[in-house]
């Protein structure tokens, strides 16, 4: 199978009139389609329930984006038998037969692209440049392990000959897995997460948050014009107390492949680990959960370029990003001029509905929103508010772009993650001091320096102790294939989703030898 080398997907930056009118006829019909109904996805068909979730808009929560079918139980079973049965020869079929149903979704993927970014658009809030990054990502997902996969085709592993035997290791898929995805990513962590596993012969039961059904099932509109066979992928939007909990626990599940919450995640981990009855392997856990990302700034940066990247980091997708820069950490002599440049640029920052392209959409729920206000008030007696703390008129979930200052490092709004527009800004007295205020976390997912000061940066990345670590750019962004991604301590198993080590995480080696 001859492919070309993988390129990154670019990411329309909207600054054509033709990309500019090409949106809003998205727009137009994406909106058109409201309250349009998707069923689940079980065995290659398309299967209706009696009861179903709603998508609604968060920048007008009156407005139903869509709905799907809800799972119940009976339906989680279904899928899990028809993903076993769909891996009997699923596991079988040549490598480059599988990548190139991968490249296959990558290529539909790309023609729908605009009608998908504006679905997120309106169903979860972001604006057009974070949409049109996320969609480039999720078609990057497909188009790096669609080749990462073909390394392992057998024979696949190289090793030391010995006299009078013919010996060969080679990879085989686990079985059928489970992957449970979050609302802030739902086509990008949400492509990845299932196509990594399937490259390489497993077969997955997917299910997505419920505040973001409809993306998902329009990825799997994309598979199924692809032409997986009937049960390789399957598709369950439902509760994720009800069908996730009984697909975790379930003895039949091989793998979990999780991204959300710490404490979620923390549950899957302790339940996958108990032995079901008739339970014959150990399950395969694969977690990315949370983070405190913190951006180190010292007196030596260019406070203008650091300016620019703490706000695209802290307010990118209002701040819903495990990886978004939640503490700012200055040293004392950087301080004033860096906080100076800050608060003047994002005092005009722009909040409004995702559809009018804002530099902040809404939040993404009322539950999210009830959760971020929370935290503020906590803020109020924990820091001094130097800007926003305040839910902003309208029907949507707006709230705006808030920095608290002189915040101690141990307090609440610097060591939990808020998951909104909300900065703590940490004074210290110099860098030393500010590599230590940015490990004392529980997480330890990414993180960022701006300094001009070679030695500072040398020693950031050698005691930074985050999975991603950036100097003089934002800590937002990671690309498939040119930054792994994934973190340390309680952010998780470190799979570094996007690299070249991925897929292995659901591949198992086995070793033959034969005396002649």
């Amino acid at each position: 199978m001859t492919v070309e080398p993988f390129r990154n997907q670019p990411i329309e930056t909207f600054q054509t009139e033709e990309a500019k009118r090409e949106m809003r006829e998205a727009l137009r019909r994406v909106r058109a389609e409201f309250g349009r109904h998707y069923g689940l996805y079980i065995d290659g068909a398309w299967v209706d329930t009696q009861e179903k979730i709603q998508s609604l808009n968060p920048s007008a929560p009156s407005e139903v984006v869509g709905s799907t079918a809800k799972a119940g139980l009976s339906e989680a079973e279904a899928a899990l038998e028809a993903a076993w049965r769909a891996f009997k020869t699923w596991k079988d079929w040549p490598q480059e037969d599988r990548s190139r149903l991968l490249l296959k979704a990558a290529a539909l993927m790309k023609r729908r692209r605009r009608e998908l970014e504006a679905t997120l658009v309106y169903e979860i809030g972001k604006n057009w440049l974070e949409a049109s990054a996320e969609v480039a990502e999720a078609i990057d997902f497909l188009e790096y392990y669609a080749r990462q996969a073909l390394k392992y085709k057998y024979p696949s592993v190289e090793v030391v000959p010995y006299p009078g035997e013919d010996n060969e290791s080679f990879y085989i898929p686990l079985g059928a897995g489970v992957v449970i995805a979050p609302w802030n990513f739902p086509i990008a962590i949400f492509t990845g997460m299932l196509a990594g596993p399937v490259a390489v012969g497993n077969t997955v039961v997917a299910k997505p948050a419920e505040d973001t059904v409809v993306i998902a099932a329009k990825v799997f509109e994309i598979l199924h014009e692809a032409g997986f066979p009937p049960g390789v992928v399957n598709f369950l939007p439902g509760k994720g107390s009800e069908v996730g909990a009984y697909l975790v626990e379930h003895p039949r599940t091989r793998f979990i492949n999780f991204t959300g919450s710490l404490e979620v995640g923390l549950w899957i981990h302790e339940r996958a680990a108990k032995l079901a009855p008739g339970q014959r392997w150990i399950k395969r856990v694969f977690l990315e959960l949370g983070g405190k990302d913190a951006i180190i700034v010292d007196e030596t940066a260019d406070f203008d370029a650091a300016t620019e990247g703490i706000l695209i980091s802290a307010y990118g997708f209002q701040g819903q990003k495990c990886s978004a820069a939640s503490r700012l950490i200055v040293t004392e002599k950087a301080f004033e001029p860096l906080m100076e440049r800050v608060l003047k640029r994002a005092e005009r920052l722009v909040v409004g509905p995702a559809e009018e392209n804002p530099d902040l959409g809404p939040v993404a729920s009322q539950a999210q929103e009830k959760k971020v206000l929370s935290y503020i008030e906590i803020g109020k007696g924990e820091g001094q508010l130097v800007l926003g703390g305040r839910r902003l008129e309208g029907e949507g979930y707006f709230i705006a772009p808030t920095i608290f200052t002189e915040v101690s490092p141990t307090a609440r709004i610097a060591q939990e993650e808020i998951f909104g527009p909300v900065l703590s800004v940490i004074r210290v007295k110099d860098f030393g001091e500010a590599l230590e205020v940015a490990n004392n976390t529980v997480y330890g997912l990414t993180g960022g320096v701006y300094s001009r000061k070679r030695e500072h940066l040398e020693r950031a990345r050698r005691e930074f102790h985050v999975g991603n670590l950036y100097f003089n750019r934002k800590i937002t962004g990671a690309l498939v294939g040119v930054q792994p991604f994934g973190g340390f301590n309680l952010s998780g198993t470190d799979t570094k989703a996007g690299g070249p080590d991925y897929l292995l995480h659901f591949l198992q080696m086995k070793t033959v030898a034969e005396r002649f």
